[in-house]
């Protein structure tokens, strides 16, 4: 088994960005997703992301072909079983995802299995896998190649050892790893989305609009993003799904999703990646 092999299950946009800082730091990387025409989009997507860099001179043009030439692609699950490490960012769902880790344990039996989810019990994915201390969670932070902070998640069933090779992994990856105990949110979902939520409710009661919230939140806070564009960075389908997951996980009225933000989903205005969310996008 190679110590170098790490596998990607999904093409979307996490999986991109986990597969360009992986090829970017010299890791065999193949990338898995159901749908060829995915794969060909992710490919391309890298391809402009490793092209940004050579252009801000931060990586030479062959080491952006050396790069690219470690990127595999397939739609055969079974292309991962040598993997040392299988990282998973498929769509939030549940169901999905037990499946996705059902199916890995049964296609690797040394693997790491790690878990992008942003939200979702790690230990209850475990428990759908025959080496349990094997899984882990491996929360990073869109855009992937800017953002430093991974969170590493420990199921209940997690080993040392587990962690200690995907804090390990974080570090190679140029990322600062912080350890969080399997609770719903972790820790900057949980701290984050109620506050989106909080600035969806503000836009419903008319108290301000967008970009005044936004505004506001830029030059009263000092943060570089306004919450309703960072909704619209993460997905609204998102922020709505970790939304339900607090609300269901530690069942406290105050993360009701907002009513405002349910109808938008509902609408499929989803923020960036369908060019209209809190904001209207070009």
């Amino acid at each position: 088994m190679s110590q170098q092999s790490i596998g990607v299950v999904g093409a979307g946009t996490m999986g991109q960005g986990i597969a360009q800082v992986l090829v970017s730091s010299g890791f065999d990387v193949q990338l898995y997703d159901v749908a060829d025409e995915q794969l060909t989009r992710a490919r391309g997507a890298i391809d402009k992301g490793l092209g940004k860099l050579v252009a801000k001179e931060k990586l030479a043009e062959a080491d952006k072909d050396a790069a690219l030439a470690r990127l595999s692609t397939s739609t055969a699950l079974d292309a991962l079983r040598d993997c040392e490490v299988i990282i998973e960012a498929a769509p939030e769902q549940p169901a999905l995802k037990e499946k996705l880790f059902r199916d890995l344990s049964h296609l690797t039996h040394d693997a790491i299995l790690a878990s992008n989810t942003s939200s979702l019990s790690l230990t209850r994915l475990a428990a759908v896998c025959e080496r349990p201390e094997r899984v882990v969670g491996m929360h990073f932070f869109n855009p992937v190649p800017v953002l430093g902070l991974v969170e590493v998640i420990r199921a209940e069933q997690t080993s040392d050892a587990t962690v200690a090779r995907i804090e390990s992994l974080a570090r190679d990856l140029g990322k600062t790893a912080v350890a969080i105990a399997d609770s719903p949110g972790f820790a900057v979902n949980r701290l984050l989305v109620p506050m989106i939520n909080e600035a969806a409710f503000l836009l419903q009661e008319g108290a301000a609009t967008p970009a005044d919230i936004d505004q506001s939140m830029k030059l009263g806070a000092a943060h570089p993003m306004g919450p309703l564009a960072l909704a619209d960075l993460i997905g609204l389908d998102v922020c709505l799904a970790i939304m339900e997951v607090l609300q269901e996980g530690f069942g406290d009225p105050k993360y009701r999703p907002c009513p405002l933000l349910k109808r938008m989903v509902a609408a499929g205005y989803l923020g960036r990646k369908t060019g209209r969310g809190f904001h209207v996008y070009g």
